[in-house]
């Protein structure tokens, strides 16, 4: 990637970005040193410290983007969508095609939350959770007002059992190494939390 020394300093930010999610699905996320991602881009260290000063600074980069990206994919796919159950699924499915698409994603999810320390990169995957949670409750809450959803429905159970269940495709997909899985398995598990959610006739 030896194009990347003629990049503008914001393009170079994103590709190390890019490259760091790349590496992230590829090996242990806590394994990613400089000197890697310096090498897989065709650089220096010196030249990746120009743009952050240590490798924290590099994953508080690409939480952000993971924070922006998603989020954003998933408001768009709920805003189409036509009832508060098919913004659910949206949601899912959503999610499902992101994390398909960038393995390394979840690996640094799940990396950073393992962590015992309180860092800045563990505050922004609990901030991206929080945001996430917060669009599910509201979703869910307006389903049960229209009468779509459960009356009684435990909205935070539901929120949960929602973002759990993708994490369960996850980790099997990152057991049989094959990020396709998870949205392959997507809409047959949707059913299945639907039933769960659905107001009983």
């Amino acid at each position: 990637m030896s194009s990347t020394k003629y990049l503008s300093a914001e393009k170079r930010r994103a590709v190390t970005v890019k490259t760091v999610l790349a590496l992230a699905g590829e090996q242990n996320p806590s394994e990613i040193t400089t000197a890697a991602i310096a090498e897989r881009m065709g650089l220096t260290q010196g030249a990746i410290f120009r743009h952050f000063p240590n490798k924290d600074a590099i994953l508080v980069a690409v939480m952000d983007w993971v924070t922006t990206h998603l989020l954003a994919q998933i408001d768009q796919a709920a805003t189409k969508a036509s009832s508060p159950l098919a913004a659910l699924k949206a949601m899912f499915m959503t999610h499902a095609r992101f994390v398909s698409r960038h393995p390394g994603v979840p690996r640094l999810l799940f990396g950073e939350l393992q962590r015992p320390m309180n860092t800045e990169v563990k505050g922004k995957v609990q901030s991206l959770m929080q945001q996430y949670g917060a669009r599910l409750k509201a979703c869910l809450e307006d389903g049960v007002s229209q009468g779509q959803l459960e009356q009684t429905l435990d909205v935070d159970a539901a929120a949960s059992l929602f973002l759990g269940t993708l994490q369960g495709l996850v980790m099997q997909a990152m057991i049989i190494g094959r990020p396709a899985y998870i949205y392959e398995q997507a809409p047959g598990v949707f059913t299945l939390y639907e039933r769960s959610v659905l107001e009983k006739s």
